[in-house]
């Protein structure tokens, strides 16, 4: 009978183990998927600041047409980028597809800020330095927003990856989380060297 209760007792354990096992790794990934949201919302208000600039350049650069479709198309594809991604956070597809949208954005608001040097008049004017300025603390707080989702998947995929954690996770079907990179985060990495 002792060895009846025993085992029990440690069935009971066991159980209770992969039950707490379980309910972190949902706690865990729920916070990478609400830390994803948190950097939909700054995506949104940049992708909604973007066609205002280019109208706004539109009204003293006319003949750079190719560059504003350029813009609206990148903005367009990282919007429906994000759409997806928003959908699956923890897809590695959905993420992927948003970063290569945001870096196809990144270059085209690049070649758009290129075009816009060649124009005192336009530098000048309120309006594009007001977009310009919410546009540039928009992209800090999308870096700041990136930065804590990546933190979150990286917590939650070193837990899932733990002992005994990854037996648990294999068991209940838990995929590891996707990091987001931008194409400025390998620019940081690969900064030109100056030299004089």
């Amino acid at each position: 009978m002792t060895a009846f209760w025993t085992l029990l007792v440690l069935i009971l354990l066991v159980a209770f183990y992969a039950v707490s096992i379980y309910n972190k790794l949902v706690t865990l990934r729920n916070r990478f998927k609400n830390s994803f949201a948190q950097i939909e919302v700054q995506l949104k208000r940049r992708y909604d600041l973007i066609p205002n600039l280019v109208e706004t350049a539109k009204g003293y650069m006319s003949h750079e047409k190719e560059t504003f479709e350029a813009v609206i198309q990148a903005r367009n594809q990282a919007l429906s980028g994000l759409e997806s991604a928003k959908q699956a956070p923890d897809s590695a597809d959905a993420i992927s597809m948003l970063s290569q949208a945001e870096s196809m954005l990144t270059n085209a608001l690049g070649k758009l800020n290129v075009v816009v040097e060649a124009y005192p008049e336009l530098k000048a004017n309120d309006t594009m330095a007001q977009l310009q300025e919410e546009l540039t603390s928009t992209e800090n707080k999308v870096a700041f927003a990136r930065q804590a989702f990546n933190d979150s998947v990286t917590g939650y995929n070193t837990y899932k990856q733990q002992f005994p954690a990854v037996i648990f996770a294999n068991m209940f079907n838990f995929q590891d989380g996707n990091l987001l990179e931008f194409a400025d985060s390998k620019e940081i990495q690969d900064a030109p060297k100056v030299a004089f």
